[in-house]
């Protein structure tokens, strides 16, 4: 069981922001991995329940009860749960963290000594594996409507100088500034969440801390990846259970097609929005060509085709990328 780590009269080091969602089996090892790393830190706990139907609830209250627990009557999105946990942060640091995410005994210790010893890095990121311990993106570029088609249609190969959204050509193994890190473990400093806010409420799902370090190093801040710990991240257990889970990525299809195409018309207006669909379909359409060819079976092809509906309905439905649809 976690024991309180902060009194009343103790200011937390880090206040640990955890979003739950039907991951009630993921939150006894999420724990387990932050006590056995917590050291002499002071941590606080916030989690945030966006209206869990498994037994999520009745496990943080019986098991975890000096957790402070927020619990929504309704999903709200991943962004706008992390906002609700900024009233009641005291640390110096806020650690954002899925419960699909499990720190090393290091972790902790590490990343908060090295943002104490660099003061202009806002966001810190580390070294990300899957549960079999394969390297995944844990350090990466801005998307744009260009590198995200050089990524789907295969034709990267052909711009090999061109920066891909995920750089995997490089060792991770030495800290170097980049654009954006994944959100499953965000540790940032709580004076660049004074300045500059959180998560754009916009997004229900995906795109969150991409917009978040844009805001971040506009502010003049720094996001930084550090190699020195590794995190074991699964991937997707909350997204599954609310949809059809992609092959790549394991992401509902519909909700990162809409937050991508608000990114774009954040940040690159009507032309972007409609540089990105274009750029999509063409795509796919090379996709469904090359699949065709390759097996003389359109039927092979089928994930493009719905990936081609999919982004037409969702930018219909969002008035080419106003508003959001949830």
């Amino acid at each position: 069981m976690i024991e309180n780590p902060v009194s009343s009269h103790d200011v937390p080091e880090v206040s640990v922001v955890v979003i739950n969602y039907n991951t009630g089996y993921l939150l006894d090892r999420m724990f387990a991995a932050l006590e056995a790393a917590k050291a002499s830190l002071r941590i606080e706990f916030i989690v945030v329940d966006n209206a869990s139907t498994d037994n999520s609830i009745e496990i943080l209250e019986n098991k975890y009860p000096s957790v402070t627990l927020i619990k929504n009557p309704m999903n709200v999105g991943f962004g706008r749960a992390n906002n609700q946990a900024i009233p009641h942060i005291r640390g110096r640091y806020i650690l954002l963290l899925n419960t699909d995410a499990f720190v090393a005994s290091d972790t902790l210790e590490k990343t908060v000594a090295f943002m104490s010893d660099h003061p202009r890095c806002g966001v810190l990121g580390v070294k990300l594996v899957g549960g079999d311990g394969a390297l995944q993106p844990s350090c990466r570029y801005f998307p744009t409507p260009w590198n995200v088609f050089l990524e789907r249609s295969g034709l990267s190969r052909l711009f090999p100088n061109h920066r891909l959204v995920d750089d995997m050509s490089w060792d991770h193994a030495s800290v170097r500034q980049c654009d954006w890190v994944p959100g499953c473990y965000y540790l940032a400093r709580t004076e660049v969440i004074r300045e500059v806010g959180l998560f754009d409420p916009r997004y229900f799902l995906y795109y969150e801390e991409v917009d978040h370090c844009r805001a971040v190093r506009a502010a003049g801040w720094q996001v930084i990846y550090y190699p020195f710990t590794e995190v074991v991240h699964i991937g997707g257990e909350s997204a599954k259970t609310d949809g059809a889970i992609t092959r790549v990525g394991r992401q509902i299809s519909m909700l990162q097609i809409e937050s991508e195409l608000l990114y774009f018309r954040k940040y690159f207006g009507v032309s972007g929005v409609l540089a990105n669909v274009a750029l999509s379909m063409l795509a796919d359409v090379l996709s469904i060509i090359k699949r065709t060819l390759k097996t003389f079976r359109i039927r092979e092809a089928s994930s493009a085709l719905k990936h081609m509906s999919a982004m037409l309905k969702v930018l219909v439905a969002t008035r080419f990328a106003l508003r959001p649809t949830r």
